[in-house]
């Protein structure tokens, strides 16, 4: 048992060279470092040939380093067989990888499966999860992957990948292959499990927006597998590191900023009576902006969970916070 304290994940000073293949000289990642807390989500996020999927190749041993050290929950994963590891390690790809021949429940059930769980054990792990990824078990769990839409499969997939319990979740580009609508309803989807699960994930994506959204903390990478800045998504887009940095997340990042960054209790005014318009305690920024654009008002009641209120957002307040 390692300590609590102790990074989920941790890349240390890890290098990936290819001969000719990729980069300069083949460098495909180079001397990244950088720690996943417990519980975090992380998110890796470049242009093409930035070296995003071959990072998280390395965390579950698809691909080697050729320098450096990958350590999951303290252990090196090197001195780990390959197989056990992956069996703890959930992996999502871009195309799902669903077994066309098995129905969702099998599909799901794979690594319980490997792993010798009883057939008990397996069909309430298997409605458990499709449960929480919004699929009813007795309506879907017959079906077959091409009886269900895009975004269904996805679901499907991520069921799969954490029905063992894993210690961390891999997603490659997991919500690129599905259209815009279903995209941000997946996202929303996953935001909500990851919240209550905790699991500790590490997700590849060429666009930044899905990486504001989703993050925790963010490592933009650049040509080469440089890692340019690893932050959270409001330092990364209040104080970009870099030319490149700044680039990367756009001229709109102000915007951007709002979306990821709280209400401030302590710039709520006193609530003096009734408002016309109001918001959630956990809002955003950028919510409010809408709200108040969209009410064309200037204040906004932010209201606690059971709908009373706890003070008063005014449009001041809301601009001087987005400065800071």
């Amino acid at each position: 048992m390692h300590a609590t304290d102790e990074p989920m994940i941790r890349l240390d000073h890890v290098s990936k060279t290819y001969d000719g293949t990729a980069g300069p000289g083949g460098l495909a990642v180079d001397d990244l470092s950088l720690e996943v807390a417990r519980g975090e989500l992380c998110v890796l996020v470049g242009p093409s040939g930035c070296g995003k999927t071959t990072t998280m190749k390395m965390i579950n041993r698809l691909i080697d380093p050729t320098s450096g050290r990958v350590l999951l929950d303290g252990d090196d994963v090197s001195t780990v067989d390959p197989v056990e590891l992956r069996r703890r390690v959930g992996y999502v790809i871009q195309q799902v990888g669903l077994f066309p021949h098995q129905t969702v429940q099998a599909n799901v059930g794979t690594v319980p499966s490997l792993l010798g769980w009883d057939r008990k054990r397996i069909r309430a792990r298997t409605a458990e999860l499709l449960d929480l990824v919004g699929l009813d078990p007795s309506t879907y769990g017959d079906r077959y992957p091409a009886q269900l839409s895009g975004g269904q499969r996805q679901r499907v997939g991520v069921a799969r990948a954490l029905a063992a319990d894993p210690l961390v979740l891999l997603m490659d580009e997991p919500f690129s292959a599905v259209d815009p609508v279903a995209r941000e309803r997946l996202q929303t989807e996953f935001l909500r499990l990851q919240r209550e699960l905790r699991t500790t994930v590490v997700l590849v994506t060429h666009d930044i927006d899905e990486a504001v959204r989703l993050g925790d903390r963010i490592a933009i990478l650049r040509q080469g597998g440089h890692l340019e800045q690893y932050a959270d998504p409001a330092t990364l887009l209040g104080q970009p590191a870099t030319p490149f940095v700044a680039d990367f997340v756009g001229a709109d990042r102000a915007v951007k900023r709002l979306s990821v960054t709280p209400i401030d209790p302590g710039a709520l005014e006193p609530y003096d009576g009734e408002v016309p318009l109001s918001l959630p305690a956990d809002a955003d920024l950028g919510q409010a902006l809408a709200m108040l654009l969209d009410g064309a008002g200037d204040r906004l009641a932010v209201v606690a969970e059971d709908g009373s209120p706890l003070g008063i957002l005014t449009v001041p307040a809301l601009l001087a916070q987005a400065r800071r």
